[in-house]
């Protein structure tokens, strides 16, 4: 079994047979041409393997597929035009209306607004735990709970889970456990420690660069889909001849179901040429992970003693509130983001936004460039203040995406915007 650094670059790749070139070559096509009608009919009914259409599979697809199963430490993946998309279908492939899950309160803006304005419209209802109490996430599972869902970092809390104990709570329940590992890709493998589910928006730290966006769902291929909780799994399918899915398709239930079904019908495919971009930057992933962190530390410290700054929250900090999970599931790194608070409240923290130079002021992390971004005004706006403060947003906060420049450059940039403050 090869490395982790040698599988980012090897997976899901060969040289390519009818030219020999070593880099991926890009698919770009819609559709691809049969041998005879015997074989066109037996692709549609799934007796054979082979690709259809690019709104199921292309083959830059499948090569980002099943590096990032193998990165994740997965049975099977498949992937979607963006993260929300991911995280949609998988919601969406484990519930009927009425059913509920079970999440926690620390999430990305858009994972929130979704759960909590979007999927009720579905039919679906999601119940908020504090991201830190086991016990209440104990008591919110009931019957109707089809799964229950965490960030491997919280994005903006930055609290690390004990994926080893929100998975037995999910497990005892009969239910699977989600993870969000979009900020973890490369430091942790939730499906090693307990996940059934990962879901990723690959827009960011698998690819890297800022360039394309991009999602995926990854899954383990343990969970008993057959334990009665999830038909659609273990029912004929009228589509296909009356065929069960995870009788079927077995370890890649999750994965194959969705890309029958969901991405058939509500098409949220992955483009080729985002597919190749996201596959080229998986292959620095360990390099770049590594780094962000190292460069994370330098400014969390940094901050902690400056004058303009009331607070800084950094896992790699040695006294985080998330230093045992830290320790035990993160080897010890910190993750490439941190959030501080500027003295001085919102306004403040608005000034030190504008007057960034080498820092850029938008809304995305997992760039090659350091990013910065004031959450109240932005990625959370929708959210009442009491709901920001349980995600771990206030007024004065800011988020910044470490990126790969020196450190001290970074750290300067920071200086000089904090001198507005």
């Amino acid at each position: 079994m090869y490395k982790k650094e040698t599988i980012s670059i090897h997976a899901g790749q060969k040289p390519d047979e009818k030219t020999g070139a070593r880099a991926e070559p890009i698919y770009m096509t819609t559709a691809y041409v049969f041998k005879n009608a015997d074989e066109a009919a037996k692709r549609f009914s799934l007796e054979q393997e082979g690709n259809i259409y690019t709104r199921l599979t292309n083959p830059n697809n499948t090569s980002l597929e099943t590096k990032l199963a193998a990165i994740e430490g997965g049975t099977a993946a498949i992937t979607t035009s963006s993260g929300m998309a991911a995280i949609s279908y998988a919601v969406l492939a484990l519930t009927n209306p009425g059913d509920e899950i079970v999440s926690a309160d620390n999430l990305y803006g858009g994972t929130y607004e979704f759960f909590n304005l979007t999927l009720p419209n579905f039919g679906r209802k999601v119940r908020f735990v504090n991201s830190s109490d086991l016990t209440a996430l104990k008591n919110a599972v009931s019957e109707k709970t089809r799964a229950v869902y965490f960030e491997a970092l919280g994005n903006p809390k930055l609290d690390i889970p004990d994926f080893e104990a929100v998975a037995k709570i999910a497990h005892d329940a009969g239910v699977p456990f989600i993870v969000d590992n979009t900020i973890g890709i490369g430091t942790v493998q939730p499906l090693k420690h307990g996940a059934d589910i990962v879901v990723l928006s690959a827009t960011k730290y698998a690819n890297g660069h800022g360039n394309s966006l991009a999602g995926a769902i990854v899954e383990s291929g343990k969970f008993p889909w057959d334990n009665g909780k999830f038909p659609k799994f273990t029912e004929p399918d009228s589509a296909y001849g009356g065929l069960r899915h995870y009788q079927t398709f077995g370890k890649s239930t999750v994965s194959t179901s969705i890309r029958i079904s969901l991405m058939r019908d509500l098409g949220a495919t992955l483009s080729p040429f985002n597919a190749w971009l996201t596959s080229m930057g998986l292959e620095t992933l360990y390099l770049r992970v590594e780094r962000h962190a190292q460069n994370a530390l330098a400014v969390a410290k940094h901050l902690e003693n400056h004058e303009k700054v009331a607070w800084v929250n950094y896992p790699g900090l040695e006294n985080h509130p998330s230093a045992k999970n830290r320790d035990k599931y993160f080897e010890g790194f910190g993750g490439p983001l941190l959030t501080f608070g500027v003295k001085g409240g919102y306004d403040a923290a608005v000034r030190v936004q504008n007057n960034v130079k080498l820092i850029s002021l938008l809304a995305n992390i997992g760039d090659t460039r350091t990013l910065i971004i004031h959450p109240a005004s932005t990625t959370h706006q929708q959210l009442t203040k009491e709901e920001q403060k349980s995600t771990g947003v206030t007024e004065e906060t800011i988020r910044l995406s470490v990126g790969l420049e020196n450190s001290d450059d970074i750290i300067a940039d920071l200086d000089y915007a904090l001198s507005f403050a």
